[in-house]
Formats: C-alpha cells, structure tokens, sequence
C-alpha cells in the first residue's frame, strides 16, 4: 500500500499515526508527510538516534538497552509503545537496526528490528535480516516494511 493509501485508509477509520526511529533517520515519517492532507493522520516522529535519546524522548529501559542491545525487539516495543504514551497517535511503528557497514556475527549489517503498537490494543514485533544491501538500500528497505506494518494494523483495526 502507497503512503497515500495508508493515509486514506488510517483516516476512514479515525486512526492517528506516530513513528519511532532509528535507523531510518526519519524516513518513514518523510514517506507519509511527503502527501498533502498528511497532517489530519500523521501526529508525530520521534528520531532517537542515539541510545539517550530514545531513553529520553520514548522511556526506552536503561535496563532493557543494556541487557538485549539497541537494535532488538525489546527496545523495538518500547520506542513504539513510547511513541504511543508521548503522542495523540493511536497506531505507533519503530524502527531500529543496523543500517551499515558493520555489525557484527551476533547483530549483521542489515538487521533491522520493527514494533507497532495499537493503543488499547497488541503489540507486535519482529525481526528482518535485510542483508549487506549498503546502507541506503537497508534503510529504504526498513521503510517500506515498516510502511506495510503500518497498512496491515490499519487494515485489520476494528474501531470500538
């Protein structure tokens, strides 16, 4: 589903988006801002580059950071449900991977982790290996999944 399309359908059924960032510097966001009219869904992007800043702006766990790492499904949910607590939004995606180069054998190049979070409601996460694609190709990569993460749960949000 096209970025406008996710806003037309997030708006047929009243949602409100929010993104949490990492390693797509702001991306998805962008993706969904880019249409006019954006703004009656889209409510936020937080861009927590840093370990401080998603500790500071999504209350990401110091204990969580130092126990399974930045770029996990752990820290993956707390940026979305993060997002969620610090915004208007009732539908939040994040991000946070390892765009490249580098890694390592444990965390390669290309792994990005994804949250969404639905308020009231699941949250999910989950891993992709994306592969030493180089590091715009990954970060692109991550945008568009987390794009259909995003298409999916509005796509299934049954209103109360």
């Amino acid at each position: 589903m096209t970025p406008s399309k996710i806003l037309d359908a997030a708006r047929a059924k009243g949602m409100r988006i929010a993104t949490a960032e990492s390693c797509t510097g702001g991306l998805i966001s962008a993706s969904l801002t880019n249409i006019a009219g954006s703004s009656d869904v889209f409510d936020c992007c937080f861009v927590t580059y840093s370990n401080a800043a998603k500790q500071a702006m999504l209350g990401v766990s110091d204990a969580t950071l130092a126990r399974f790492g930045a770029v996990s499904e752990e820290i993956a949910a707390q940026m979305a449900l993060g997002a969620l607590e610090r915004s208007s939004a009732n539908l939040a995606v994040s991000v946070t991977g390892i765009a490249g180069p580098g890694g390592s054998d444990f965390k390669p190049e290309g792994r990005v982790c994804f949250g969404l979070s639905v308020k009231g409601g699941d949250s999910v996460t989950e891993t992709v290996d994306f592969g030493p694609l180089g590091r715009s190709q990954v970060r692109k990569a991550a945008c568009r999944h987390a794009l259909a993460l995003l298409s999916g749960a509005i796509t299934a949000f049954r209103s109360a």
